[in-house]
């Protein structure tokens, strides 16, 4: 039997010094395309797409170990972290075991 690994990410985002959606645009499509082809995840924005200074980016991957998926979605929390001119507010990772079962990790706050 196949065991398949996965996880879905969600990024609450602050983007201060954002004073018109193309400002935003410009600040938040260094992460997802980053994201995307450094990491080879799908990524995409899921809210506020009409708020300035606020972004929400939804990233999902799988992996054929829970080892692997781990590191990677440490790595691609530290991506998101260090762009510039965006700062964090909340984290929520959801794991998916073999059998379906959700396994929900909020991080509001942390320090990245």
């Amino acid at each position: 039997m196949v065991v398949m690994h996965a996880a879905a990410v969600r990024f609450d985002l602050h983007i201060p010094e954002s004073r018109s959606l193309k400002v935003k645009r410009a600040a938040i499509r260094p992460i997802v395309d980053g994201l995307r082809h450094r990491y080879h995840v799908s990524v995409a924005e899921i809210d506020h797409q009409d708020q300035w200074q606020r972004a929400e980016i939804g990233v999902a991957l799988i992996a054929e170990s829970d080892g692997h998926l781990r590191d990677v979605l440490d790595e691609v929390e530290r991506f998101v972290a260090r762009a510039p001119d965006v700062e964090v507010l909340e984290v929520e990772v959801v794991h998916v075991d073999a059998d379906g079962t959700l396994d929900w990790d909020p991080r509001v706050g942390e320090s990245w």
